[in-house]
């Protein structure tokens, strides 16, 4: 009769929950807008452009966005993590400025503010 090799089966593993009611709740991270702000130093053609190169938007979306910072003075490009919204509106500020307009001295501006 041949020998037959049983597996060893260890001990189940002991899994510990956090009691109802007793374990510290993590607050989700809070969120944040970048938004573009408009001025007359900058064309349509730029902000489709920044956008495009910038955050990967389609002409379409970029064209909507700068519409509306023509026509609002402001229009959110992204709400993300504080770390990631500043890293951004550094990338716009370094930007630099529209070539297509001869007084055009720098960058478009952007401001950060804490999403509702």
């Amino acid at each position: 009769m041949p020998h037959r090799i049983l597996a060893q089966r260890s001990a189940p593993e002991t899994v510990s929950r956090p009691e109802i009611g007793h374990a510290e709740s993590a607050e989700p991270e809070k969120r944040y807008h970048l938004i573009l702000l408009d001025d007359d130093d900058h064309s349509y053609a730029y902000v489709v452009e920044m956008l495009g190169r910038l955050f990967g938007y389609s002409r379409e979306k970029a064209f909507a966005i700068a519409a509306m910072v023509d026509t609002q003075g402001r229009a959110i490009v992204e709400t993300n993590s504080y770390d990631r919204v500043r890293h951004d509106q550094q990338r716009i500020h370094d930007y630099g400025p529209d070539p297509r307009i001869e007084r055009c001295l720098g960058s478009m501006s952007a401001v950060i503010e804490e999403a509702p």
